[in-house]
């Protein structure tokens, strides 16, 4: 096994904010995976300047594991980091600070590291990896990956999601959809009110409804218990609008969210903002305002992970994890809901705690990296046994 850290410093070293390519990263665990006779394959994104990784190690046979995890970071512009975000640091407390440590190099490192022990195990099962682009901004890389997977290499492969969860299996997810939505009214003097329509304030009653709408939803009884956040959630996080205090806005844009839980869908949520929208738009045009509402997708809505069909992962994941390990539920989105929809088996489970990710000095503890390794060293043993349906 190599050293976990000396990998977790390469990989840190690579700038993949999302706003860059990931190629550079690529190329390094092409190299790096072919120094053990592990082919790899990329999966290209539209634009061609970043990439998804797919590689097996093991038979072309049925069952195995995907180990998935994305490749790129959030922004470390504006944050007050101690020491350079892409150089890993060793604070001598237990500790490995740097861009990604956590969210989710770290996993992918663990990942690596394995790698030349399970390049000589009599393994029965593959074992698979796929590393995805993207996914910080809206899990935008995965779903080629996914169908490149599913068609050419497996479609009984079991999958784990390596997103930071504190090496504790995670079973559910929300679904996410970011919005956009922007008011066009008219502008007049602010003293002449009556002649315009102030597309601030129309907005304000749209964010108004938004927060309402949460509100409702639980009122009506549709909570889970099993997330900390136990509805579905709706929120407005940048709005800016007009051009002075005393002009009438002509135009305000403002950007949500919907979190909606596994069990409901963005579609109906969406659909009480698109109602209010019309009700709105007609009951101000009746008294001669001049009103247009236009909302769009600023990603395709990422689903939810159901703790639903997951059997066989979970019992193998928790057949190798300490037995005081219990199954979560999770309100941020990851990829797991996509490859849960695709058919297969899925959990997330990762080193790291959430709590550290997209934070300026965001860390890993060592000991997070050394349970993930041993984790991963117990799944391998288990893989050199024949798969079983």
């Amino acid at each position: 096994m190599i050293d976990v850290t000396t990998l977790l410093a390469k990989l840190v070293a690579f700038d993949t904010t999302s706003s860059e390519s990931n190629l550079a990263l690529i190329e390094f665990v092409e190299r790096y995976l072919a120094d053990y006779g592990v082919a790899s394959e990329r999966v290209m994104s539209p634009c061609g300047t970043k990439a998804n990784l797919i590689a097996r190690i093991g038979p072309d046979a049925p069952g195995g594991v995907m180990l998935s995890g994305h490749t790129d970071v959030v922004p470390v512009a504006g944050q007050p980091w101690s020491s350079d975000p892409f150089t890993l640091r060793d604070g001598s407390d237990g500790r490995l600070y740097g861009r990604g440590t956590c969210d989710m190099k770290g996993f992918i490192a663990c990942a690596l590291a394995i790698v030349p022990d399970w390049a000589n195990a009599p393994l029965k099962q593959p074992i698979y990896f796929g590393f995805s682009y993207d996914e910080e901004i809206g899990c935008v890389g995965a779903p080629s990956l996914i169908k490149r997977f599913y068609e050419h290499y497996s479609a009984t492969a079991h999958v784990i999601v390596g997103e930071p969860t504190s090496m504790q299996p995670v079973v559910a997810q929300k679904g996410a959809t970011n919005l956009r939505t922007t008011v066009i009214g008219r502008e007049a003097h602010s003293s002449q009110v009556n002649q315009g329509t102030s597309a601030i304030h129309v907005a304000a009653r749209l964010v108004t409804f938004i927060e309402d709408t949460m509100a409702a939803l639980v009122e009506e009884g549709r909570v889970d218990e099993a997330f900390n956040v136990p509805h579905t959630s709706l929120h407005v996080g940048k709005i800016k609008g007009g051009t002075a205090i005393n002009i009438t806005a002509r135009e305000c844009q403002f950007e949500w969210e919907i979190r909606h839980l596994p069990t409901e869908s963005f579609a109906e949520i969406y659909a009480r903002f698109e109602a209010y929208c019309e009700q709105l738009s007609k009951e101000l045009t009746a008294k001669g305002k001049t009103l247009e509402i236009v909302t769009e997708p600023l990603n395709v809505t990422v689903p939810g992970l159901a703790d639903q069909d997951n059997d066989q992962v979970l019992r193998l994941a928790k057949d190798h994890l300490p037995s005081s390990c219990c199954q979560h539920a999770v309100a941020y989105a990851t990829e797991a809901g996509q490859f849960q929809g695709q058919g297969l088996q899925t959990i997330i489970l990762g080193p790291g705690s959430i709590a550290q990710a997209h934070q300026p000095d965001e860390y890993i503890d060592t000991a997070q990296l050394h349970e993930c390794t041993a984790f991963m060293q117990r799944l391998g043993k288990a893989l050199e046994t024949p798969f079983s349906s």
